[in-house]
Parts: structure tokens; sequence; C-alpha cells
């Protein structure tokens, strides 16, 4: 399995207009238009590790399609199609510079900082007495930064309307969509015995016009607890079963690496890379609720090509 994963993406296609590699993805630009490759690359601590995991990108595309067309009625979208497991095609939006992550539950990054003895974060106040996991009194919204490079930055609402990164109309309305895309999200992996315990959206503007972009409620921007004995095992002060990126951060954590300088990110055994990528399978079928079929293993990226290339010639010119 470990061979067959997409580690990057170099095509030149006949209209192409710009390219952009970010963490785990290639952007095509065709004007007006671009397609997005989901790749296999793995990121944590915002580093990209060495090793790529197969049918990582299949997933995350497949289900950000999904739940970008889940909360269409909610807001508009940058989607036109997705000609390929691995691909979506849709409108090149100008993105607001901050990421609007959500918070139902105390978990990850807003654990560790409350480990701390800190008890406002993003210019949100939380309650003492809180425990890790424990459900918070009503979800909160802490934005961060949106970097072009380096790590992403807790930034609260008063700083991005003091320093206009955002303009406060459209602010509200990002808070808006935020709460009503967490509660639709929450709705959908209930059905499907999941808790969405946190999550972040990125939106973008066609015009004057609000678009949600990039993926949304995949195990990389968002993290699920298995509903069926959350209460029980928060009561008995146990770890909670969830489906997420977070075993990926743990493994490191416990392996000396969190992203700091200096620090060398630990070896990945072929072993750990199939684990990875049967969790990722684990997730994907939890969330949706569907059977995952893995795509064509042969010749993966001749197949992306093509497919983008006929996208190209029937929705982007």
């Amino acid at each position: 399995m470990v061979d067959n994963a997409i580690k990057e993406t170099h095509f030149n296609f006949k209209n192409q207009t710009g390219f952009y590699k970010g963490k785990v993805r290639d952007v095509y630009f065709f004007g007006d238009k671009m397609a997005m490759v989901a790749s296999d690359r793995l990121s944590a601590f915002d580093v990209v590790l060495p090793r790529a995991i197969p049918y990582k990108g299949q997933i995350l595309n497949q289900i950000a399609i999904k739940f970008l067309r889940e909360t269409s009625d909610i807001v508009p979208n940058w989607v036109i199609s997705s000609p390929d497991p691995n691909v979506t095609v849709g409108h090149k939006c100008e993105p607001f510079k901050v990421e609007m992550v959500i918070r139902g539950y105390l978990a990850g990054h807003a654990w560790r900082e409350y480990k701390l003895g800190k008890r406002i974060l993003c210019g949100i106040a939380m309650p003492d007495g809180l425990k890790e996991n424990d459900r918070l009194p009503k979800p909160i919204i802490t934005p961060t930064t949106k970097a072009d490079v380096g790590h992403d930055e807790d930034i609260s609402r008063e700083e991005i309307l003091k320093q206009e990164i955002v303009m406060k109309a459209d602010y509200e309305q990002l808070e808006k969509y935020t709460r009503a895309l967490f509660q639709r999200g929450t709705e959908i992996a209930a059905k499907n015995g999941l808790i969405l315990v946190d999550t972040k959206y990125e939106f973008g503007k066609i015009g004057d016009s609000i678009h949600l972009i990039d993926e949304i409620h995949t195990p990389d921007s968002s993290r699920y607890f298995y509903k069926n004995g959350y209460e029980e095992r928060q009561k008995n002060n146990e770890v909670q079963k969830q489906l997420s990126k977070e075993f990926v951060r743990q493994w490191l954590i416990k392996n000396g690496f969190q992203g700091k300088e200096s620090q060398e990110i630990p070896e990945m055994t072929d072993e750990l890379v199939n684990s990875i990528s049967n969790r990722y399978i684990e997730l994907y079928e939890k969330v949706t609720g569907e059977a995952f079929v893995k795509s064509d293993a042969e010749n993966i990226l001749k197949r992306i090509e093509d497919n983008i290339s006929k996208s190209i010639s029937v929705n982007l010119l």
C-alpha cells in the first residue's frame, strides 16, 4: 500500500495561468477557476511530514465534497465539480486572512492552553473547573490568522476588527455562517454516532458574495468523538475515543516532535504509514456513513491529469 501515495504533482495544463503548492494540496489556476488536487501529504504542527499516506487525499476530497453539497443551502461554496476522486474544480475566491475555528468541547489546542492556566482564548473567557474533553457551556469561535508561511496564530474578534483584517459587516456574517455550519455538522455527525468536537472553516469572496472555500468536516480540519460511551468516559476520566488527526499529533509528541526549532521528525515506518491510512479509511466510513471505495491505484497521476484536462475543456473555458 505504501507505494501508492501521491506525494506531489507536476502537471502542466493547456491554458493554465498559475500554480500553488499548499501543505497538502496542489492547486492549478485557470483564470477565475481552479483545480485543487488533494495529495496524500500529511501535515501536523504546520509541518509536512516526510511520508505520504495512501488514500488520504481521496478521503479528504470526498468527505469535503459530500459536506459542501450538504451545506450549500446555508452558504454558497466554491465548488463546480469533482472530476476525479482526488480533485475538486471550482471558482477562485479572494480568501479572508482568518480561519474561523469553532469549538464545542475543550480539546486539542484549547485544552493545552487551558492546562497552562489560561482562561481567555482569542478573547473568549472559559470557565474554571473544566477537564479535558468536557463540553463547553456553548460553542466558542476562536479564530486564527492565516499564515502564508509558518504557524497560524490565535487572534481575537476585537483584534481582527481593529487591524481591519476583515471588515465588521463581513466578519459578523462569517460568525453567523460558522455557527450555522457547525450546527449542521453536529447534526450530521450525531446521525452517524459521532460528536463534532471542533472544526475550522475558511471563507472567501467572489465580488461582494461570501463563499465557503477549501474543505469542511474532514479529519484534517475537524475532530470527532464517538458518541457512544462519551459521558461514561468523561465521568471515569478516561481518554475519549476519537476520530481526527490528533492521533498523529500524539504520536509525534510522544516521539519528541511538536514542530519546534531543532526538533527532528521521528521516523515513520511502513507499518505506521499503513496504520494511519487505515485510520483515515475508518474515519471516512464513520463520518459519511458510507463504505470507502479505493480508487484505481495504477497510474494515479495520469488518471488525475487526464480527468483535470477533460474537466478544463468542459468547465473552465
